[in-house]
C-alpha cells in the first residue's frame, strides 16, 4: 500500500464522490476550508492505493512547524471495508508523520446505540497504536475524546502540539469561542455551528476550482 498526495482538483473530486457520502454534513468541514488550508501548506489530502487502485483516503491537518499533525478524516472506499485497510492506512500515516492527534466523538449521546458506535471507533484507534489522552476537547460545540499515536508519553506536551494545529489557522478570538482544547472537567460546551471561520469557504472554493 502507498500514500499519494492529491492536488486541488483531485481533492475536490474525492470530496464530492466519497466524503460527502461517508460523513454526515455536521462532521464534514466545507471543501473550501480544506482548499484554503492546502493553499497555505497546512493540509495533506492523501489517498491510499494498492496495485494502482485507490482503496482509502486520509485528510491530514498540519501545524506550521510540522511537529504534529491532526488526522482530520480517515475513510475506506465502499467495497473495500472490513478488510483491515483502515489499520494499514494508519500504520503508513504513523510512519510518515510520527506524531498524530486524533479526535473521536465522546460516547455521551442519549442514544446508547450511537454510543456503542463511538466506542467502536475509539477502540479501532486503540487497536492500531493510538492511546486515549487524559484530556478531551469541544470543537464547534461537539464533545470529542482526544487520541494520540506516536512516541511522546507526556500528555501536556501532546496537548500543546495538538492545540497548535488549530492556533496556526484560527485567530485567538476564534479559538476562545469555538475551540475548547483542552475541555476542562465540568466546563460547559459552547454552542456553535458545525463549522465557522473568519474566511468564506464557499468563495474560496469557487476561486480555486473555477
Amino acid at each position: 500500500m502507498e500514500l499519494k498526495a492529491l492536488n486541488e482538483k483531485e481533492l475536490a473530486s474525492l470530496y464530492r464522490e466519497e466524503m460527502e457520502y461517508d460523513f454526515p454534513q455536521s462532521e464534514l468541514k466545507p471543501l473550501g476550508a480544506m482548499l484554503r488550508l492546502l493553499d497555505l501548506g497546512q493540509y495533506d489530502p492523501l489517498v491510499a492505493t494498492e496495485n494502482g487502485e485507490t482503496v482509502g483516503y486520509a485528510m491530514v491537518w498540519l501545524s506550521k512547524d510540522r511537529k504534529g499533525v491532526l488526522l482530520d478524516y480517515l475513510g475506506v472506499l465502499r467495497g473495500k471495508r472490513n478488510g483491515g485497510t483502515g489499520g494499514k492506512i494508519l500504520a503508513l500515516l504513523l510512519e510518515r508523520y510520527g506524531h498524530i492527534f486524533g479526535e473521536a466523538e465522546a460516547p455521551t449521546s442519549d442514544d446508547e446505540g450511537e454510543n456503542q458506535l463511538r466506542r467502536r471507533r475509539i477502540g479501532f484507534y486503540q487497536r492500531n497504536g493510538f492511546r486515549v489522552l487524559d484530556y478531551g476537547c469541544a470543537l464547534f460545540g461537539v464533545h470529542f475524546k482526544c487520541l494520540y499515536g506516536g512516541p511522546e508519553t507526556d500528555d501536556r506536551v501532546v496537548e500543546k502540539l495538538h492545540r497548535r494545529v488549530y492556533a496556526d489557522y484560527f485567530s485567538p478570538a476564534h479559538m476562545q469561542q469555538y475551540i475548547q482544547l483542552p475541555l476542562s472537567p465540568g466546563e460547559d460546551i459552547h454552542p456553535a455551528p458545525a463549522w465557522t471561520e473568519e474566511h468564506n469557504p464557499t468563495e474560496y472554493e469557487r476561486k480555486v476550482i473555477s
